[in-house]
């Protein structure tokens, strides 16, 4: 027999065989039943917190407890359920204090387990699924203010205080020792120092002591009041391509020399704001008082681009789509002078054409510091073709109008307006050449341009009318007026109301013209009936206007969500042939509406419905655009 042959083989070092046998022994414990079950598997429970018998209470702990507020968004593990059930009673125990039970207690259960239970949470992986999560609040008596104090610092300027403390300010004696008040109180007195003129008025210093025994609080209060000052005249930075002689004479028209109030620096921003030059305007105020005791303030400014491009779109079933365009430049000369190019178009009805068509091209100069006072000059051109419901207009137009603010909440217009081409309708014209006079008093203290929630705005307007073409003068008067009711203190619900009176003098309807006189219906007006649609009309059914007017509106409006609300409203109008309406020829419109919420102002979307439909009219309006009705 031949030797036997060796087969060459591989041989392992050590090192690499000590390598293979850990990986068998781990794809084994891998492999066993459950192993796949580790820590992080989420663990399903529920949470409540036991009624203590104080709404309020029970409301903020259900709001500061996580272990509640992520159990469907955030699921955890056990352990992860025990960690957050653990922190929760810091901020339990800050509830019960917030309203006052300094001596309470805050406890939880999960599983029926209290959180030192050993091994809770290996238990919890093995017991009953959902675990249950139950806390409990001892809350125990509350404690009360025994003792308040405001000092001055230095204690010379003790009366200064006393003026700010004479009306309540949120805290007082024998009141329950609640966190907010407590907290809130020094800023209170704060901003009342600062309103009476004391711009550098501080908080010293605040000491509270609670004393378990007697179940009382005590709050020491120091407030350092700093001189009574008033405005040095304003500097301005940040802007080197507008005038800053100008821009620092708008903001100390409101400033300089007058007491330093937050009130008044804030309607010095506003009117360099609404200059509509400046993406920012940030006032900074000195640490100090200057030499001559008043408070130097400086608005750092940030220019807008120069130059713009925009567009607008609007749509009503029965008006039809509406489209502008401009170019702007906002710093023309150097003095904040605003010119603007615009064109729009639009067509009445939904089958017109484009030879039905309503085109405006104009422009338009606004001017600040008219003769170096706070006066603006709006002047404008514009050519007009207009297809109108109730009238055809081919017309050049130009007016020169003069604003002058009495305040911040007043401002006067008055100026001349002139107008010359052809009016009438189904291709029969009259030529018009007239001068129309303008003198106007508004008010508005809304809190906002395009979704007041709080405020009223006024109008009232004296427009002469002096025909160039004929011996016809008359004068149009009209008053416009709406108010806002928040009707809960986050204005989550808000009453809107609106009214709407105007009269001829010197004419009836069939004297005027026809783009002299008032009509009503559509979008901005009766929303449900069609556009100039409220009152009588010719054989061929076009409206026929009226020397007066009358008109009112009515909305709820509801916020859902951050993004979204909801309008119910009820519009109504009616004109009249001379001097006044019949009430009995109201006409109205109802529906809802919904809001999108954004940052430049609502978007809105209404339906509404005639509730007095007349023969031809459409059973419903839909209206698109920006900002709330009115």
């Amino acid at each position: 027999m031949g030797a036997a042959r060796r087969v060459p083989g591989w041989h392992a070092p050590p090192a690499a065989r000590r390598w293979l046998a850990l990986l068998l022994v781990l794809s084994a414990i891998l492999a066993t039943p459950g192993f796949a079950q580790d820590a992080d598997t989420p663990l399903p429970y529920s949470a409540r917190i036991l009624p203590t018998g104080d709404a309020e209470l029970d409301a903020l702990a259900l709001a500061v407890s996580q272990t509640i507020s992520l159990a469907e968004r955030a699921p955890t593990s056990a352990f992860g359920l025990v960690a957050r059930v653990r922190a929760d009673l810091p901020r339990l125990l800050d509830a019960l204090r917030s309203e006052g039970f300094y001596g309470g207690e805050a406890s939880a259960e999960i599983a029926g387990r209290p959180l030192d239970a050993p091994g809770l949470a290996d238990a919890l992986e093995a017991g009953a699924r959902p675990a249950e999560v139950v806390f409990r609040l001892s809350t125990g008596p509350r404690y009360t203010i025994a003792r308040l104090e405001i000092l001055a610092e230095p204690p010379e300027m003790a009366p200064l205080l006393a003026d700010a403390t004479a009306r309540p300010f949120g805290l007082a004696l024998g009141d329950t020792a609640r966190a907010g008040p407590v907290l809130d109180a020094p800023d209170q007195i704060l901003r009342r120092l600062h309103a009476a003129g004391h711009p550098l008025a501080a908080i010293a210093g605040q000491r509270v002591i609670v004393d378990h025994d007697q179940r009382v609080m005590e709050v020491e209060i120091r407030i350092a009041p700093g001189p009574a000052a008033s405005f040095a005249a304003p500097r301005v930075t940040g802007a080197p391509g507008v005038d800053a002689e100008m821009l620092a004479r708008i903001a100390g028209r409101r400033m300089t020399g007058r007491p330093a109030t937050p009130e008044r620096l804030e309607a010095a921003r506003r009117a360099l704001v609404g200059l509509q030059v400046f993406e920012s305007v940030r006032p900074e105020q000195a640490r100090a008082l200057d030499p001559d005791g008043n408070l130097p303030v400086t608005f750092a400014l940030s220019e807008r681009p120069r130059r713009a491009l925009g567009a607008s779109a609007a749509w009503e079933t029965v008006f039809g789509p509406t489209v502008s365009a401009y170019w702007e430049h906002r710093n023309l000369f150097g003095g904040a002078e605003s010119l603007r190019i615009e064109a729009e178009g639009s067509r009445v009805g939904q089958s017109g054409g484009f030879s039905d068509g309503t085109y405006r091209l104009g422009a338009r100069l606004r001017t600040p510091e008219v003769f170096r006072r706070d006066i603006r000059m709006e002047a404008r051109v514009q050519a007009a073709r207009e297809r109108l419901e109730a009238f055809d207009r081919n017309a050049a137009l130009a007016s020169a109008l003069f604003d002058h603010r009495l305040n911040d909440r007043t401002s006067l217009r008055f100026g001349p307006g002139y107008t010359v081409g052809e009016v009438g309708r189904d291709g029969n014209f009259t030529r018009v050449q007239r001068v129309d006079l303008t003198f106007a008093i508004r008010y508005d203290d809304t809190n906002s341009l395009l979704d007041p929630t709080r405020g009223r705005r006024a109008a009232a307007a004296v427009l002469p009318t002096l025909p160039i073409d004929g011996d016809l003068r008359f004068t149009r008067v009209r008053l416009d007026g709406s108010t806002y009711v928040a009707l809960d203190r986050e204005a989550t619900n808000v009453l809107a109301l609106r009214a709407v009176v105007a009269t001829t003098f010197g004419a009836t309807r069939d004297q005027l013209a026809l783009d002299t006189r008032f009509y009503a219906g559509g979008g901005g007006s009766v929303r449900g009936i069609p556009f100039q649609g409220i009152g009588p009309r010719d054989s061929s059914g076009r409206p026929v206007g009226g020397a007066s007017l009358l008109e009112g509106g009515v909305e709820i409006r509801r916020r859902i969500s951050e993004t979204l609300g909801v309008v119910a409203f009820l519009d109504g109008a009616a004109l009249g042939e001379d001097r006044w309406p019949r009430p009995t020829d109201l006409q109205f419109g109802a529906g809802i509406g919904l809001r999108y919420l954004t940052v430049i102002g609502p978007l809105r979307a209404d339906v509404g419905v005639p509730l007095n439909r007349r023969g031809g009219d459409p059973a419903f309006g839909v209206y698109l655009g920006l900002g709330q009705a009115f």
